[in-house]
């Protein structure tokens, strides 16, 4: 299995930096709301002083989704809908305890997180263009197929396993229960963008080291190294 974004993307998002992490053996019978309040603090005190658009994370993708075509207003990256939802509730919805731990720590990176079920994923994922003849299957069950031109997770079988780059995930590859292999994906694009990155990245590892006793695989991905094997 892979992990990499096409050449045409780093040509094109040269300020990108994404970390990846495989893991595999999470019980979803544990609790992990010891764990995500911390992270939760942290949005509070950022969002203390303004709204999540002010942030430079989400600014960063913001300029992002507009070089993409796309209104920054009508379609959000991942941490920015999360940071919204928080800022008006002061909590997010329960869903599984990786997810639950993953959304905690993008409100306090404002850097969107994917967790997607490997198992799900034909060979390996390629951040790239839609061609226009890629399948995606919304949560509700139907089917969608991405512009030309659109930024996807694309896997070998054509399907996409999210649209509009960080905006919305596949309801093919949605964590449940019953997941054993997921793999966590983290992008950002402002200008500390590579160091914040790695610190995410450890702070997941760590957490699920502490919560499942479980070791990940991971890295930072560059232009150079460009492909994470898993």
């Amino acid at each position: 299995m892979y992990f990499r974004h096409a050449p045409d993307i780093w040509r094109g998002f040269p300020e990108l930096a994404p970390g990846v992490i495989a893991v595999s053996g999470i019980r979803p019978d544990v609790s992990v709301e010891t764990q995500i309040e911390p992270f939760y603090q942290i949005a509070r005190q950022r969002l203390a002083g303004g709204t999540e658009s002010e942030l430079p994370e989400i600014q960063a993708w913001r300029r992002a989704f507009s070089r993409m075509g796309l209104k920054p207003t009508q379609y959000r990256c991942a941490s920015e809908a999360l940071l919204r939802r928080f800022r008006k509730e002061d909590a997010l919805p329960s869903l599984h305890p990786l997810i639950d731990l993953c959304n905690a720590i993008s409100l306090a990176f404002a850097i969107p997180i994917a967790v997607i079920d490997a198992d799900k994923v034909i060979q390996g994922i390629e951040v790239r263009f839609a061609a226009g003849n890629e399948s995606y299957l919304t949560f509700s069950g139907d089917t969608e197929h991405p512009e030309s031109g659109e930024v996807i997770f694309a896997d070998a079988a054509n399907e996409a396993h999210a649209r509009r780059w960080t905006n919305r995930q596949s309801g093919l590859s949605a964590v449940s229960d019953g997941t054993s292999s997921m793999l966590i994906v983290a992008e950002a694009m402002h200008a500390s963008a590579r160091g914040d990155v790695e610190r995410l990245i450890e702070a997941v590892r760590s957490q699920i080291r502490e919560i499942w006793d479980i070791e990940t695989a991971s890295a930072v991905l560059t232009p150079v190294d460009s492909v994470f094997s898993f």
